[in-house]
């Protein structure tokens, strides 16, 4: 249903990791290699970096295709940093909120994006959402299941759960509720990256000491590029990448 891409690493200019490579994630807007559901990734956009002494990212997201901005063509091409988190989305259902419902999502240092689709949603989250203290459920981000979704793992987190134990614990429980769900997300902090493959397409690409992308598909034919399973919880730094198995729920 979309396509995203979270880097952390030496400094690069975002046109870097997502305009200038040949399969970059503008050009999966409009013709992905690996994407399973959906095809043109035309319903908004977005793309959240980390600036120098500053621990709170900035975001900038349209409602629109991305190949048609050309504001985020000069913002990619001067822009630097050290890790980014963008998306383009193939939206599920049509909806009013545009802008609002492009990942990333942010909360703090923290950016989100989720690729796939909860089935039968909003009812078959009535019972995960039934945890949320009402006044977090009166202000998601959006009316769909990725912004719940975001909820889900912040309550968590601030319940006192790390990211890739609030990550990996809402995957398992959404999937529950909702058999057949399609929970590929992507959560970074600005120094590590926290990933799953459940149902969707996921690979990495790591430079051991200098960087990690974690995206939908390759951006590029380097032959360093990995498939994450399916089931995969993905924890991954510029140092080292992680992999971790995720266990379904049971039947």
């Amino acid at each position: 249903m979309c396509r995203h891409i979270a880097y952390v690493g030496d400094p690069v200019a975002l046109g870097s990791v997502l305009s200038e490579p040949p399969h970059s994630l503008v050009h999966q807007s409009w013709a992905p290699r690996r994407q399973r559901y959906g095809t043109v990734n035309a319903d908004g956009f977005g793309v959240g970096w980390y600036a120098d002494g500053d621990p709170v990212p900035g975001r900038y997201r349209r409602q629109g295709p991305i190949w048609h901005d050309q504001t985020f063509t000069d913002l990619a091409r001067v822009v630097r940093s050290t890790a980014l988190l963008a998306a383009v989305r193939d939206a599920t259902e049509a909806g009013a909120d545009g802008e609002a419902a492009a990942a990333p999502y942010a909360a703090g240092r923290l950016l989100f994006s989720h690729n796939g689709a909860v089935p039968g949603w909003p009812a078959s989250l009535a019972g995960p959402a039934a945890a949320l203290p009402a006044e977090e459920l009166l202000s998601l981000a959006a009316r769909n299941d990725s912004a719940l979704l975001w909820a889900l793992i912040l309550h968590r987190v601030a319940a006192g759960d790390d990211l890739p134990r609030a990550v990996a614990e809402t995957v398992r429980e959404v999937a529950e509720a909702a058999p057949g769900s399609r929970l590929n997300l992507l959560v970074t902090d600005g120094t590590a990256i926290v990933a799953t493959a459940w149902g969707d397409t996921l690979w990495y690409l790591h430079d051991p000491g200098r960087s990690t992308a974690v995206a939908s598909e390759p951006y590029d034919d380097d032959p360093r590029w990995r498939e994450v399973p399916d089931h995969t919880l993905l924890v991954a730094t510029s140092a080292d990448v992680t992999p971790t198995p995720l266990k379904e729920p049971a039947a």
